[in-house]
């Protein structure tokens, strides 16, 4: 036991005074295992982005990135995308879908973990995760599905209730006005369960003697949550919701266009269905570029923002 404590000691010794080639020298093993999830993230996220340079270029396959001329000016596909009467739709439709899935789907994670936390029944507890966590992984094509099983306007179980209710049945997956509803209230569904495990996980960090000395005092079950529980668990959720900030212009495209059709085309479109179809159905790669570019553009400036607002504001943020 002394050994083991001496070497311990030395160990910690060495750390300190020595270089950093010491420290990765001494915990070599822990770098290894770093080598191949490097090498996945440069692959994949990384060399790709060798790929923006066709937004700024009058791109051609056959002479490739590289031997494509430049274009003058070298804005000149952001100035087409601009000036092209898809631009003011295509941004309310993302920012209106993106703003609407936060506001509406950010609170009910938290609002689950807490009632999960206070529940003393184990064996409900248990029920009710398996429940709320199935939809997570039921697959987005089989989820639309279902969607256009339940709110079809013929058959559906939905608009059958309604019309033996003595109403009218109602077009919900076809109507425009009805997209957004439906492909939010879908969304919240589906990851409900499974974002409020993060939030679980933080509640168990909550220091038992707060309760108990909440209890002392006499505070209510209720007073516990809103002055010992959503304190303990607010860095979380101004980190969750700094990440969620940071992807307002990148709403999914493979769920929209499951749903989309020419009837609900004027709500539906959003950026990267715009860069789908300008990309890969009418083959316009540097206008799809331009566009993916942008988009990524105001995502790092939204969350660069709200980071920077945090920051000010209280003592938590991603950096």
């Amino acid at each position: 036991m002394a050994k083991k404590k001496q070497r311990a000691n030395s160990e910690e010794a060495y750390i300190r005074g020595g270089s950093a080639l010491k420290r990765i020298k001494l915990h070599w093993q822990c770098y290894v295992m770093l080598i191949p999830p490097l090498i996945v993230l440069i692959l994949f996220s990384y060399w790709p982005m060798y790929g923006i340079l066709i937004a700024f270029k009058r791109y051609s396959a056959r002479a490739g990135i590289t031997g494509s001329p430049w274009i003058e000016p070298w804005y000149y596909w952001f100035r087409n995308f601009f000036s092209t009467r898809d631009f003011p739709r295509l941004l309310k439709n993302t920012l209106g879908i993106s703003i609407y899935s936060l506001i509406a789907g950010f609170p009910f994670p938290i609002l689950l973990a807490l009632a999960l936390n206070e529940c003393r029944n184990l064996r409900y507890k248990k029920i009710v995760q398996m429940v709320t966590y199935s939809p997570y992984f039921i697959s987005v094509v089989v989820l639309v599905s279902i969607m256009f099983l339940l709110f079809s306007n013929k058959t559906g179980l939905i608009n059958n209730i309604i019309e033996s209710a003595g109403g009218k049945r109602y077009s919900f997956m076809s109507e425009p006005a009805a997209f957004k509803h439906m492909y939010v209230w879908s969304g919240i569904w589906q990851g409900t369960g499974f974002s409020s495990v993060l939030y679980i996980a933080a509640l168990a960090g909550v220091d038992p003697s707060l309760h108990e000395a909440a209890e002392i005092d006499g505070a209510s079950r209720l007073q516990q949550i809103l002055h010992v529980d959503i304190p303990g668990i607010m860095p979380t959720i101004i980190i969750t919701l700094i990440l969620n900030c940071g992807s307002l212009m990148s709403v999914g495209h493979e769920k929209i266009l499951l749903m989309q059709s020419t009837l609900n085309m004027s709500t539906s479109d959003v950026f990267n269905t715009y860069v789908y179809r300008m990309g890969l159905q009418q083959v316009q790669y540097e206008l799809a570029t331009a566009v993916n570019l942008f988009n990524s553009v105001c995502n790092i400036i939204i969350i660069t923002t709200v980071n920077f607002i945090a920051r000010r504001v209280g003592e938590t943020s991603l950096w």
